[in-house]
């Protein structure tokens, strides 16, 4: 779902860290039907997308946001990050020129300005590690790999930032075992709910986010979880390890979800995060833990 805001009147874990570290860039080419590269990019992790066609992808390990555009085909360095700084989760608020990033390791969330490319702000929520990202009408949910808890950051009317609020999980999605826990993070189209993914159970979880209780959803059997997207009764579930999407049928109360398909591409190399335009979905290649090729986005069917 195009993750906007919308109004009426819308000490990290540095051994984890350091699993992303890859190794050089060899030169870029051009980029073959259906992926565009990262042109320059040393390492890639998340991606939102923007107005019409426009999407926005992360460096995982310096923070630089890229800027691309579907119709092109192509994407170019567009923030360069102060230094220090991380970019995993992203998403994009159209509505006031907003780009919100979880900052990994750094325990952080950066806020930047989308026509500018300047930071507008940042916000320090807990030690472990800021992994995704997602957008209510009322502000941006953060999820942390490492702890059993939620960090809303409220986005005014007239985009202003609030002060973060930290949200104690209880139930199934507080599950923590070694690795990786909560991962990616998406909201129901009204807000009232929240859908988290759990990579070390493979599993995915409603949260209510007014008191943190939290209920599985039975029949999500995804291994690998990573980011995930939710349009209407539609759930897309990147699974890293497995370079797939499995696209999800919800139950129309949430308790419950049917495996409609698995979207496959010899173009993923560990994709990791997804944003959809239309009938397509973009994925990023994150390629952890090998010498890495230049860094991809992956156009696939949305409905596979």
């Amino acid at each position: 779902m195009r993750q906007t805001l919308r109004r009426h009147a819308a000490v990290g874990l540095a051994a984890l860290f350091s699993l992303f570290l890859p190794t050089a860039l060899p030169a870029s080419a051009a980029p073959p039907a259906g992926e565009i590269v990262l042109d320059g990019a040393t390492s890639a992790e998340g991606i939102a997308a923007g107005e019409g066609q426009t999407f926005y992808a992360g460096e995982l390990t310096t923070g630089d946001i890229f800027r691309g555009d579907l119709r092109k085909g192509t994407a170019t360095r567009f923030i360069h990050a102060p230094a220090g700084r991380a970019a995993v989760g992203l998403k994009a608020d159209t509505c006031h020129d907003l780009l919100f990033v979880a900052g990994g390791g750094t325990g952080k969330a950066f806020v930047y300005n989308t026509r500018s490319g300047k930071p507008v702000a940042d916000f320090d929520l807990a030690e472990g590690f800021i992994n995704d990202v997602t957008l209510t009408a009322d502000g941006a949910w953060f999820t942390n790999s490492a702890a059993a808890e939620l960090y809303f950051l409220p986005v005014g009317e007239h985009g202003e930032l609030g002060k973060v609020k930290t949200l104690k999980l209880s139930g199934p999605a507080a599950d923590l075992q070694p690795g990786f826990n909560l991962n990616g993070i998406a909201s129901t189209e009204d807000g009232q709910t929240l859908i988290v993914a759990h990579t070390s159970n493979g599993a995915l979880y409603t949260v209510n986010p007014k008191n943190g209780r939290s209920a599985v959803i039975k029949g999500a059997d995804v291994p690998f979880v990573d980011g995930i997207l939710v349009e209407g009764d539609n759930v897309w579930a990147v699974q890293n390890q497995l370079n797939q999407i499995k696209r999800l049928d919800l139950s129309s109360d949430l308790s419950s979800a049917d495996e409609r398909n698995t979207i496959k591409s010899g173009a993923f190399d560990i994709p990791t995060t997804v944003a959809k335009f239309d009938d397509t979905v973009a994925a990023v290649n994150a390629q952890f833990n090998r010498p890495a090729s230049p860094f991809e986005v992956v156009l696939v069917p949305a409905w596979k």
